[in-house]
C-alpha cells in the first residue's frame, strides 16, 4: 500500500509540475508568423492529450489504493466498483474544470485584476461545492448498497486522495501577489 501511495503522489506531483511548466511555456511564447498559429494549436492538443494520460494514470493508482484500503470481498466488489466507476466519470468533469482553472490562473498571473481574481475564487468555491455534492450523492448510494462502514471508508479515502492531489497542484502554483 505504501508503494502505491508513493507512486500516486509522485504521478500527481509530476502531472501538476508538467501542467504548470507547459502552460507557463505556452504563455511566454510569441507569435512568429503564419505557421505559428497551427503550431500552437498542435501544442494545445498535445498538452491536452498528455494531461489526459496523466489523469488516467492517476485514476488507476487511485482505484488501486481504494481497492487496497477497502478490502472488499467478491460480493461487495461487484456492488462497489460499478458505483465507483460512475462516481469517477462524474468526478472527471470536475477535474476538467480544475485543469481549466489552473490554466486560466497561469495565463492571468502576471496581469491579474480584481475581476479575474474574483472569477477564479468563485470558480474554486463552486468546484468545492460540487465535489461535496457529488461525494454525498455517491456516499448515499454506497451506503445503501454496502452499508455505512464501507461508505464511510470510501469517503475517508476519497477525501484523503483528493487533498493529496489538491496539495500537489497548488504547491506548484505561485501565490497571488499584490500589484
Amino acid at each position: 500500500m505504501k508503494s502505491t501511495l508513493i507512486t500516486f503522489a509522485t504521478c500527481t506531483l509530476f502531472a501538476a509540475t508538467t501542467l504548470f511548466a507547459q502552460t507557463t511555456a505556452k504563455r511566454n511564447s510569441k507569435a512568429a508568423g503564419l505557421g505559428k498559429q497551427e503550431a500552437e494549436s498542435n501544442e494545445e492538443v498535445n498538452i491536452r492529450a498528455y494531461i489526459e494520460l496523466l489523469r488516467a494514470d492517476l485514476r488507476n493508482a487511485k482505484s488501486q489504493i481504494i481497492g487496497e484500503v477497502l478490502r472488499l470481498d467478491a460480493g461487495q466488489a461487484s456492488k462497489f466498483w460499478p458505483i465507483y466507476k460512475e462516481f469517477e466519470t462524474e468526478y472527471a468533469a470536475l477535474g476538467d474544470r480544475i485543469v481549466s482553472l489552473v490554466k486560466n490562473y497561469v495565463e492571468h498571473y502576471e496581469s491579474l485584476t480584481d475581476e479575474v481574481a474574483d472569477q477564479l475564487g468563485s470558480e474554486v468555491l463552486s468546484i468545492e461545492q460540487q465535489r461535496n455534492v457529488l461525494k454525498k450523492k455517491y456516499y448515499d448510494r454506497m451506503k445503501e448498497a454496502l452499508g455505512g462502514i464501507t461508505a464511510a471508508r470510501f469517503l475517508h479515502v476519497e477525501n484523503q486522495l483528493e487533498r493529496i492531489v489538491d496539495l500537489q497542484i497548488t504547491a506548484q502554483l505561485p501565490a497571488i501577489s499584490q500589484p
